[in-house]
């Protein structure tokens, strides 16, 4: 087997299990990340629905609490602002969600599905519990969801929610009087959950590592070229010269031309070596012959 063949073969098998090795830990952490890019994307979310409640409250509702004895106005409720915000999000991009998921809500478009319902219920069982986070199959495939907590802080709350009794007359006139009521300060009636989809940062993470893995080989195939290429011309080609140069003087060729080198390197130090060698044996011959 010829040197630059066992050469390419170790060199093969080192990239071979190097490619391997890199390709594995770069698509874990590039998965990895587009993980972590949802979770950050889906607390993002809730941050911003978080921001729009508290808006609601501190500067829409103040204006607006006079005006519920003559007329309801959604726009009072900060879960509404927060929906409303939301929906209009969910137009242009659909695979992002968000609800405000609650077992016995005055509007029934927020109440909670059978699986919103064993979030919520989950909170209900455990009060230390703040965030829970998670994956589920929709129909715009894999979604990661966030939720936390709706518990009831404000006893202004109970305005609306403690019994029909006292619920305001508008409130009743609106959404009726079977639900909505019964509400405790400190419960937990809900939960705010934001969806984000899983596909569009995992199809980033790999195109990424795509583009990783053709530029690797790529990077691979230009040193394997310039690697040969230095082999033939500073090593393989000199000796092979040098191996032509001995098989004729070995013939009895004593007047074959010299081997010559103009580098410094090894192959210089052996060309010379032989060039002694060969002028030692002329002059041994001739010894004999005289």
């Amino acid at each position: 087997m010829k040197l630059i063949v066992k050469f390419n073969l170790v060199l093969f098998l080192v990239f071979a299990i190097g490619f391997a090795a890199v390709g594995f830990f770069a698509n874990r952490l590039l998965q990895r990340n587009a993980k972590e890019e949802i979770v950050e994307n889906a607390r993002i979310m809730m941050e911003a629905a978080l921001a729009v409640r508290a808006y609601t409250s501190t500067q829409i509702k103040p204006l607006l609490e006079t005006q519920i004895k003559y007329s309801f106005l959604p726009q009072i409720v900060p879960a509404y602002s927060a929906n409303q915000y939301f929906g209009q999000l969910h137009k242009k991009f659909p695979e992002y969600a968000y609800k405000e998921a609650t077992l016995n809500p005055t509007n029934p478009m927020d109440r909670a599905t059978d699986w919103e319902a064993d979030i919520v219920n989950a909170f209900r069982q455990s009060q230390d519990l703040t965030e829970q986070i998670g994956e589920r199959d929709t129909p715009n495939g894999r979604a990661l969801y966030m939720a936390r907590p709706l518990k009831i802080k404000d006893a202004k709350c109970l305005d609306c929610h403690d019994t029909a009794e006292t619920a305001p007359r508008t409130v009743i006139e609106r959404y009726g009087s079977n639900n909505g009521f019964g509400w405790k300060l400190n419960d937990i009636v809900g939960a705010q959950i934001v969806t984000a989809p899983v596909k569009l940062p995992v199809q980033r993470a790999r195109s990424v590592f795509a583009v990783f893995m053709v530029s690797l080989a790529a990077v691979f195939a230009v040193l394997v070229a310039a690697l040969n290429a230095m082999l033939f011309y500073l090593v393989i080609r000199p000796v092979n010269q040098l191996s032509t140069l001995a098989n004729e003087v070995s013939l009895g060729n004593l007047d074959a031309p010299d081997f010559e080198m103009s580098s410094r390197d090894e192959i210089a130090t052996l060309a010379e070596s032989f060039r002694r060698m060969r002028r030692s044996m002329v002059e041994a011959i001739k010894m004999l012959e005289a």
